[in-house]
Order: C-alpha cells, then structure tokens, then sequence
C-alpha cells in the first residue's frame, strides 16, 4: 500500500531543520514556534514511521534516512518555489534566454523572428550566441539552446530542428566555370581542384565527406581558406572567393534568392542535425513552450 504524501509544511519544516540541525533556528526561519516546529518533525517521523534526527544535548543529527531523504526534500521545495516565482510572480516578465549557434541564428531564425513576433508581440526574448558547434550549453546563462550533434546530450530533452543535405555551393559566377562534374570527366576534375576551397573547423562531415560520397576523393584543391564559423565562409562563397559545403537549412534562403548557387548534382544526407535543448526535468520559463513550439512547426514546414 502506497504511504500518502506528508503535508508540505511538514516537509519544509524538515527540511530547515535538516539545514540549520536545531530546531530554534528553523522555527525563526519559519516563523513559527519551537513547539510547533518539533510537532511537524513528529507528525512527518509519525507518518513515516522512521526517525529522520537524532536529538542531541546541543542540536540534531540526520539519521541515515534522514540523509537520504534531505536532498530529494530540498530539490523538490527549490523547483516548487523557482516555478511559482516563475509563473506568479515578478520573474514571469523575465525575458526567455537562448543561447544559439550563430550561423544558425543568421541564416535560419532571423529570417523567420518578424513572424513569430506576430504571432507572440508579448513574449520578450534574448539571444545569445556562440561560434563553436560543441559549446556547451549552460543552464546558468539560458533557458534554452540550439546546438548541432547527433541528438543526444545528457541532462537536456533534444527536438530536431533540421534534415540537411550537404552540397557545395559558390557564387553564380563562378558556378559558369565548372561544369558538370563526375568521377570520369577528368577536364572537370581538373577545374574543380584549381578552385578555393572554403573550410569550416567543427563539422565531422566537412567537403571532405562529400567528396568521397561522390566518388572524388582523389581532388587535392590548390587553396584552401579556414574558417571558425560557416556563415563567414557563406559570405566569401557569395562574392565569388571560393567553394563552401552547405547545409540545406542554412543555404536554402541564398539559394532561392540567386545569392548562391549549388553548382553539382550530387547531395549527401548528414548524420547532424541542429536541435533545440532544454533541461530534463527542469521547469525553464514561462514562454519556453510557446518558442519551442514555434519552431518545431517552423522546421517541419520545411521538412
């Protein structure tokens, strides 16, 4: 047979009892009386039927379920009141954090802010961004984060945001210079290899992935040029300074404008994938749900 819950204001007395081990300085914290302190102790022991301290001369000592109990008490109290302060009172108005990926802010979600703020004028948001792919999100700092992987990031409830291809793509103009390419036109290749070749560092699947999905592993380019983040090598890409690989989320706006252009057939499915992050088990923000649905719906409308 499952035990009832013990009242809240037992478990709150346990649990500044448990922090201050006496019972004078729990009930001032409290504000309630030395007699009715140590009543709750026993009504919650009582219920329990376990002795959670220890009287001693000079204060308390847990006992060991009292130990074990301690920290699941004091989680519990903190969630419940971070959530009520949250919800009703002053930090309701407090703006929803996320941290994101900064090529991904760029190209994908600036493009798309104005519409969610016609939908939501009152959510207030902040963004903050990173370069690197693998920054870690912090709970400390966000409420929220967008992060490129796999999919799977301990502590953290992960929704896909993405389903990319990989293709190279570069400026219209130089696109006229290449041509069709295959593993079999050697003219082609030839081209293709005195080209610049724009690196981005932190992606497992770089233009070197494509290449040998394509059959042209072999190609060694002339130049190469690197860079920390894709949306900087997106831009030399667009005034014709060389070969980035692109993603279809990232790309697809430049491409539909004439701004890029993806000069080969071939396209590679990825592995990654960008996800919205958000803490397991953790009550985030008031208005967390509402942007997290916003852009499920927004990705799988491109999807």
């Amino acid at each position: 047979m499952k035990k009832r819950l013990p009242p809240l204001n037992w478990l709150r007395t346990f649990e500044a009892a448990a922090r201050h081990l006496n019972l004078t300085q729990a009930s001032v914290e409290l504000n309630l009386t030395q007699a009715a302190t140590s009543q709750h102790i026993k009504g919650l022991e009582s219920q329990l039927y376990t002795v959670l301290f220890r009287r001693l001369p000079r204060g308390l000592e847990l006992t060991d379920e009292g130990k074990a109990y301690l920290p699941v008490v004091h989680e519990c109290i903190r969630r419940l009141t971070t959530a009520t302060e949250e919800i009703f009172g002053q930090s309701k108005n407090r703006l929803l954090t996320v941290k994101v990926n900064l090529v991904f802010f760029t190209t994908w979600i600036a493009p798309r802010l104005a519409g969610f703020y016609q939908q939501y004028p009152d959510v207030g948001m902040r963004f903050t961004s990173n370069i690197w792919l693998d920054q870690e999100i912090h709970t400390h700092d966000s409420d929220m984060g967008i992060r490129y992987g796999k999919g799977y990031w301990p502590g953290f409830d992960a929704d896909r945001l993405s389903w990319d291809e990989l293709f190279p793509v570069c400026s219209p103009r130089l696109a006229s210079t290449l041509g069709s390419i295959n593993q079999a036109d050697l003219g082609a290749c030839e081209q293709l290899s005195k080209q610049t070749l724009l690196h981005v560092i932190g992606y497992e699947e770089g233009l070197g992935h494509w290449l040998d999905q394509a059959g042209l592993s072999d190609i060694r380019f002339s130049h190469e040029i690197q860079f920390d983040t894709l949306i900087s090598a997106l831009e030399v890409a667009k005034h014709g300074g060389g070969l980035a690989l692109g993603r279809t989320s990232l790309v697809e706006d430049m491409l539909e404008k004439g701004l890029l252009v993806a000069p080969f057939a071939q396209k590679v499915p990825t592995a990654e994938a960008f996800y919205l992050l958000r803490p397991s088990n953790k009550y985030v923000h008031p208005h967390a749900e509402i942007f997290r649905s916003w852009l499920i719906k927004e990705a799988k409308q491109k999807h």
